[in-house]
């Protein structure tokens, strides 16, 4: 005799390009479907989706904003009675925590995404529709929070006042097989760098272009991504002189491509989640630079094996300008930093069991 599934729905926004996104319909599709039924429901759009869903049933509100599901979302969770609502994004958990009030038969779990009270500093549009008091409130609501790092979980902590007992910490899974790349030559040119991040000030492109236009050797950059912040960066671009080195490329399928023809991936972000373009170009072998910033940069790279962490554009121009003399990576080396803490099935195995030990309490 089987036993019962335990019913499921994932609430997203969206599935436009972005890492939440990815993760989300990841795992949506690769949770153990033996133990659990699994419905993603999305906010916006199916005809904006970039990602291929198998397997699971999908259901869409067409909604141009988050706050008009709010009759949607309730008109479903009354219908569909799911044991668990899994919700991931500030402005879709803080929403779906307060409509948990009328529902108290079913588990909530939120995914926070970022490590928020750092983000509200570089992002105006985290304030359009809740106070931090607010999400506040609607951490505590929710039966339990997922922290991609462990700055996120400090942060729920100590700014949130979240206990640590409604806490789990669970990293991003590395949520495809990629191919290594072979032993790079240990003199390039030109060397070829590569962003893939939204186009927003929390990002840090416009630092990355500034230190980039005070290199002396041959290079090619190639952004992947796009924001409001194009036409800025485009500006200091043209400023700079180097439309001829900078190569925009809005969105693609072909990142794995991308990531394997490239040399370095250069991260210039002020605050993070856990980012799923840094894991993946080590994935492949690409090494990273990246500025030392919260939410979880120094969990994926360790210096000298698949990238370094910096302080100070002055050290990140010294080492950039030291693996122009002599680049010492391996390629499976820095692969193998992120293999085995990031495995798929490992993450996605800590789900499994999250979600069943919630039902159970």
């Amino acid at each position: 005799m089987t036993s019962k599934k335990i019913k499921i729905t994932f609430i997203i926004h969206a599935l436009t390009a972005g890492g939440a996104q990815r993760v989300m319909s990841y795992l949506a599709q690769n949770i153990d479907k033996n133990k659990f039924d699994v419905t993603l429901v999305v906010i916006g759009f199916k005809k904006d989706n970039v990602y291929d869903l198998v397997g699971i049933k999908e259901v869409y509100f067409n909604k141009t904003r988050i706050l008009h599901s709010v009759n949607a979302i309730i008109k479903y969770l009354k219908t569909n009675k799911p044991d668990i609502v899994f919700s991931c994004i500030v402005h879709v958990n803080t929403l779906v925590a307060f409509i948990s009030v009328l529902f108290p038969k079913i588990k909530f779990v939120a995914r926070v995404a970022n490590v928020l009270s750092v983000l509200k500093k570089y992002e105006e549009s985290s304030k359009i529709y809740f106070p931090k008091f607010a999400k506040v409130l609607a951490y505590k609501l929710v039966d339990h929070l997922i922290c991609q790092s462990e700055d996120m979980y400090e942060d729920m902590v100590n700014n949130y006042s979240v206990s640590k007992n409604k806490l789990a910490l669970i990293n991003n899974p590395i949520t495809q097989n990629f191919k290594i790349k072979s032993k790079t030559e240990k003199n390039i040119t030109p060397v070829k760098f590569i962003t893939i991040a939204r186009l927003s000030k929390e990002k840090g492109h416009e630092r990355i272009i500034n230190l980039l236009s005070k290199l002396k050797f041959d290079f090619t950059y190639t952004i992947i991504g796009k924001g409001k912040e194009k036409e800025f960066l485009l500006t200091q671009i043209k400023s700079k002189g180097l439309n001829s080195k900078i190569n925009f490329i809005e969105y693609t399928k072909e990142i794995e491509h991308y990531l394997f023809v490239s040399d370095i991936y250069l991260q210039g972000s002020y605050v993070e989640g856990l980012p799923n373009s840094v894991i993946e170009s080590c994935a492949v072998g690409t090494p990273v630079i990246a500025f030392n910033a919260p939410g979880g940069i120094n969990e994926i790279i360790t210096n000298n094996v698949n990238g370094f962490v910096l302080n100070t554009e002055d050290e990140f121009i010294n080492c950039l300008n030291d693996l122009n003399r002599e680049f010492l990576f391996i390629p499976e080396e820095v692969s193998n930093a992120v293999q085995t803490k990031f495995n798929a099935k490992k993450i996605t195995n800590k789900y499994n069991v999250l979600f069943q030990n919630i039902v159970k309490k």
